[in-house]
């Protein structure tokens, strides 16, 4: 049974093929004026390059009349000839396959110059393709050019010595066509060798795996075949170290160490009174950096890149909608804005930072130099461990702020509001938070458990 009409179904319109180059059909003049005097040729511009060719088809099966002008020849038409009819036909062939072998051998021309691209082109093509289709973040930019870098490129940021460039040494020249499974190991090897971390080797091997795969893509204009990293082993990685926190009184510690300039040298304080006013103004703002870092779990380009205009105070929250990524303001890591709620602890060094005399309009930001810029974050994370080594604490990174917030958050809040508070992409993130904790609550159950069962009932 149908359920249409089938004339009320609209064809799809068909696809005209590629046009050939229009030819002009013209007569040649041989010697004499009997048959076979004359032959059709064909005059056409190759679509490649617009020259011009010319192609004789054959013998015309013309007359001279009594002008001298071609005109059809009477009877039937001998083999090997051609009439007007069959010169158009002809002609016609002739364009076609002489495009076909044009194409033919631009398509051995092209295959031959993808054989002999070297790594170091399929590398800047792919940075260049990551960096303006993709448009990673400028930090994550910034690790794929150093992976790729040239030997001896200096270091950034004002480090002293040179790179090594391991990727470009081992490849760079080699033809990308021919990069083979055992060139990758080879330099995964080496890399090892080197006494480089197990995860910056995998690190290695994602950034050539994902450039294999770019040369692999129809757009790439490489047309590799193979992706020789993909087929190269991956490293076993050690466990994720323990999660190290703070305790409430350690946060407070630190706040206190900062505020009272501990992490300054001595000879600082060797100024005069408007300076020193200024110090004990920033030293305040470092203290209430860290609690607010211990209280939120903001990441440190997520809290230098705050303004008074996030704070929302009515609702109590934090809306974390930028980050610092090598220098540049971008999205947060996760992509996409977020909101933390503000506890009275936070919400408290929030209120007293606002006091402050200067930087306080919506647009300012909330931790500033003392000309009103952007803190910057290397000098942040400086002034927090020589606060932590004053103030006796554990040898804690300043990301593990960020852990300490986790990890007291999960004592009262579900993990999936943790993961959305910290701006986790997976919720197996937030996880890690909560294994102490479990064993924690179950301690009193461990006991029960280990009771001899006439002293637990008797209990």
């Amino acid at each position: 049974m149908l359920l249409t009409d089938p004339r009320d179904t609209v064809p799809a319109p068909l696809q005209p093929p590629t046009p050939s180059p229009a030819g002009v059909l013209v007569i040649e003049h041989g010697k004499g004026s009997s048959v076979g005097s004359a032959f059709y040729a064909a005059k056409w511009r190759a679509s490649r390059d617009g020259r011009q060719v010319k192609r004789r088809l054959g013998p015309a099966w013309l007359d001279r009349d009594g002008q001298e002008t071609w005109v059809p020849r009477r009877g039937r038409i001998r083999e090997g000839f051609l009439d007007e009819r069959r010169a158009h036909v002809a002609m016609a062939q002739a364009i076609e396959e002489a495009e076909t072998r044009d194409d033919a051998r631009d398509e051995i021309a092209a295959a031959a110059e993808r054989a002999t691209r070297s790594f170091r082109s399929l590398a800047l093509a792919w940075l260049e393709h990551v960096e303006k289709i993709k448009r990673v973040k400028p930090a994550t930019l910034r690790d794929y050019q150093s992976v790729l870098a040239e030997p001896g490129t200096p270091y950034r940021r004002g480090r002293r010595g040179v790179l090594k460039g391991r990727v470009m040494t081992a490849i760079g020249d080699l033809p990308a066509s021919i990069v083979t499974v055992e060139d990758i190991d080879k330099l995964l090897n080496d890399l090892a060798a080197e006494g480089v971390s197990t995860r910056t080797v995998n690190k290695h091997r994602d950034v050539l795996r994902a450039i294999f795969n770019f040369g692999i893509s129809r757009g790439s204009g490489f047309g590799l075949t193979a992706n020789p990293a993909a087929e190269s082993q991956r490293r076993r990685e050690d466990a994720p170290r323990r999660l190290e926190v703070f305790s409430i009184e350690q946060v407070e510690a630190l706040a206190r160490s900062a505020a009272r300039g501990a992490w300054r040298t001595e000879n600082e304080w060797d100024r005069d009174e408007q300076t020193l006013a200024c110090y004990r103004d920033e030293d305040q703002q470092l203290g209430e950096l860290l609690r607010i870092a211990c209280y939120t779990g903001l990441r440190r380009g997520e809290l230098v890149t705050l303004r008074w205009s996030d704070v929302r105070w009515a609702e109590r929250v934090l809306v974390v909608e930028r980050s610092l990524s090598h220098g540049v303001e971008t999205s947060p890591k996760s992509g996409r804005s977020r909101y933390v709620p503000l506890a009275d602890q936070p919400l408290a060094a929030l209120e007293r930072l606002s006091r402050r005399e200067n930087f306080t309009g919506s647009d300012d930001y909330i931790f500033v130099s003392v000309v009103g810029d952007r803190l910057d974050p290397s000098a942040l994370r400086r002034r927090y461990v020589r606060t932590r080594d004053a103030a006796g604490l554990p040898p804690l990174r300043l990301h593990d702020l960020r852990h300490t917030a986790g990890s007291l958050l999960v004592r009262a809040i579900d993990p999936a509001s943790v993961r959305d508070i910290l701006g986790h992409a997976d919720l197996k993130t937030t996880e890690r938070y909560l294994h102490a904790q479990r064993a924690s609550a179950l301690s009193a159950a461990a006991t029960r458990a280990f009771t001899p069962a006439r002293l637990s009932r008797s209990s």
